[in-house]
C-alpha cells in the first residue's frame, strides 16, 4: 500500500513518516523545499496551493493522511487558506485519483467552531471531508506532545523554573505523538472503519485538570512547581507581549487565548477509536518524562 502524507515535515507528520518507514510502507510526502533522500519515501515538492504537486502526490496511492494545517496565524484569512482551502485542494486531488481512504487530522477545537478562528476553520474542513465521496476517517487529537514538539516546549521551560502559568480552571486530555502516529497509520488501511470521527487520548478517562497537568510537568522535569491559573484578561495581556517580543513566532495569540480558556478539552469517550483497531500505549507521566529527557539531550531545556 502506498500512502500519501501532507505535513510530513512538521511535528506530527514527521513522527508519522518515521513510523510508516519502520512499517516498510511506500510513502509519498509533500514538502515545500527539497528534502534529503529517505528510504521508502518519495518527496513531492510543493504545497497545498500547488494543484500539480498534489496530483503528483496522490496518483497511485491507496490512502492519503492529511496532517498539514495552520495552528497559528495573524488573521482569519491565514486559517482559511491553510485549513479550509488546503483541505479542499487535497480532497479534490485524492478524489480524482481514486484514493480508497482519506484520513483527516482535525482538532478538538472543531467542537467549538465559534470559540476561535482556528476551531472554526477546522470545523469547516471537517464538513468538507464529510460532504465528499471518499471513505474517510476524521481524527480530533487533544493536546499532542512528545520529542521534537515546540508547541509545548514553553510549558516544560516554565516547569523547569518552578512556575507554570495556566489558563483558568479546566481539564484536558493528552496524547503522545507516537500513539497518534500509530492511530493514523491504522486508519489509513482501506479495511479500517469508514465514516469515523475519533477523539483519541492516553486512556485517562476524564483527562487531567490543569493543576494535575502542571504537577505532571513538574515531575517530568524533576521539580515541584507552583501552578498559577491566570484569568483570561491577563492571558490577553500576555498574548500582546508575546507578539511584541516574538512577533511572527509568538506562541500565545489572542485567538489561542480564547481556545486555551475553554474549560473542557477532554476527549469524548463515546468517540474513542475502536479498541480492536488501536489503543494507547504510552502513559502521560512516562511520556512527559521521556519528552523532558529528549529536550535536555537536544539542549532545548
Amino acid at each position: 500500500m502506498t500512502i500519501a502524507i501532507t505535513g510530513a515535515t512538521g511535528f506530527v507528520g514527521g513522527r508519522l513518516l518515521h513510523y510508516l518507514q519502520e512499517q516498510q510502507r511506500d510513502i509519498r510526502a509533500l514538502a515545500r523545499r527539497p528534502m534529503k533522500a529517505r528510504e521508502g519515501v518519495t518527496w513531492v515538492q510543493g504545497d497545498l496551493a500547488d494543484h500539480a504537486a498534489l496530483d503528483q502526490l496522490v496518483v497511485g496511492c491507496e490512502s492519503v493522511i492529511h496532517v498539514a494545517g495552520v495552528l497559528n496565524t495573524p488573521d482569519a484569512a491565514g486559517f482559511e487558506a491553510g485549513n479550509v482551502a488546503g483541505t479542499t485542494a487535497i480532497l479534490a486531488a485524492a478524489t480524482a485519483a481514486g484514493v480508497q481512504r482519506f484520513v483527516h487530522v482535525s482538532s478538538l477545537a472543531a467542537r467549538e467552531p465559534d470559540l476561535s478562528l482556528y476551531g472554526g476553520s477546522k470545523s469547516r474542513a471537517e464538513a468538507l471531508v464529510r460532504a465528499g465521496t471518499l471513505p474517510f476517517a476524521i481524527v480530533r487529537p487533544p493536546a499532542v506532545y512528545g520529542p521534537g514538539d515546540r508547541e509545548t516546549l514553553d510549558l516544560f521551560r516554565m516547569a523547569s523554573k518552578g512556575v507554570v502559568l495556566l489558563p483558568p480552571t479546566g481539564s484536558l486530555s493528552l496524547i503522545h505523538v507516537d500513539d497518534l502516529a500509530r492511530l493514523l497509520a491504522a486508519l489509513a488501511d482501506p479495511a479500517s472503519p469508514a465514516g469515523l470521527t475519533a477523539e483519541p487520548d492516553d486512556g485517562t478517562r476524564g483527562g487531567f485538570t490543569h493543576l494535575e497537568f502542571a504537577a505532571l510537568l513538574g515531575e517530568a522535569v524533576g521539580r515541584k512547581v507552583f501552578a498559577l491559573s491566570a484569568p483570561q484578561p491577563l492571558l490577553r495581556v500576555g498574548a500582546a507581549l508575546d507578539r511584541f517580543f516574538r512577533r511572527g513566532s509568538a506562541k500565545l495569540t489572542p485567538d489561542r487565548v480564547a481556545y486555551f480558556c475553554h474549560p473542557d478539552w477532554v476527549a469524548d469517550p463515546a468517540l474513542a477509536p475502536p479498541a480492536h483497531l488501536w489503543q494507547p500505549a504510552i502513559s502521560t507521566p512516562a511520556g512527559l518524562r521521556d519528552t523532558a529527557r529528549w529536550y535536555r539531550e537536544q539542549r532545548w531545556l
